[in-house]
């Protein structure tokens, strides 16, 4: 993987905006293009192939330029390989019928039959202890999202589809004991990977004036920036 040079040519930001944006070399440009591309593809829409082994790694390898705070890598993610999916349907299954009895067959077969969307299926796992304890389980979760955005864009580069996924059967004792989880470790979410066989029309994003506010001196926090 070729590195990008930093600081991004200095000469380049001395020129006028619009000769920056025509640059063919717009390195903010392609990260904006990459950023805005990025869709969540439910696992049901995902089938094969998926990234092959080199692929793979360099999803992988996109985890490790998250921010760290001390270095702690303190989030860890598990590959669930298709020989490994038949325990998973089993725990999903069981831990339906652990939170609702009254759940039918059908109900049970379709909490299995996630286990087996998408080619690649990975577990984020968040550790809450190691290394310095100063620095919080906030701090750590929010470390491990940046891993895993970096994940989703460097798979969306490689022209794949990807989801993250939850749910109840994270907590389950059935789940933590199957991945082998300790006491602080915390199942943060399930990321799959694979080709997109059908897609939702592009959902509209709001404008950053939406969600950005501005602390002045004066008048206190206000809207926009």
């Amino acid at each position: 993987m070729s590195v990008i040079p930093w600081p991004l040519n200095p000469s380049s930001r001395a020129q006028p905006a619009a000769a920056r944006a025509s640059a063919p070399d717009d390195v903010a440009g392609l990260a904006a293009a990459l950023i805005q591309s990025r869709q969540t593809i439910l696992p049901k829409r995902l089938g094969g192939p998926g990234p092959n082994a080199a692929e793979l790694a360099q999803i992988l390898q996109a985890a490790a330029h998250a921010p760290d705070h001390g270095q702690l890598l303190p989030w860890r993610f598990i590959l669930v390989p298709q020989a490994a999916r038949p325990p998973l349907a089993d725990v999903f299954a069981q831990a339906l019928l652990e939170r609702d009895s009254a759940a039918t067959p059908e109900q049970a077969e379709q909490a299995r039959e996630k286990a087996y969307r998408s080619p690649v299926l990975l577990l984020a796992v968040v550790d809450a202890e190691r290394g310095d304890a100063e620095i919080d389980l906030a701090e750590r979760t929010v470390s491990a999202g940046c891993a895993v955005q970096n994940m989703l864009l460097m798979a969306t580069a490689q022209g794949y589809g990807s989801a993250l996924t939850s749910g109840k059967a994270l907590k389950a004792p059935r789940l933590r004991a199957l991945f082998q989880l300790a006491a602080f470790e915390q199942a943060l979410c399930f990321i799959s990977i694979g080709t997109v066989l059908s897609r939702k029309a592009v959902r509209a994003r709001p404008a950053a004036g939406a969600y950005v506010s501005t602390l002045d001196a004066k008048r206190g926090v206000v809207p926009g920036f």
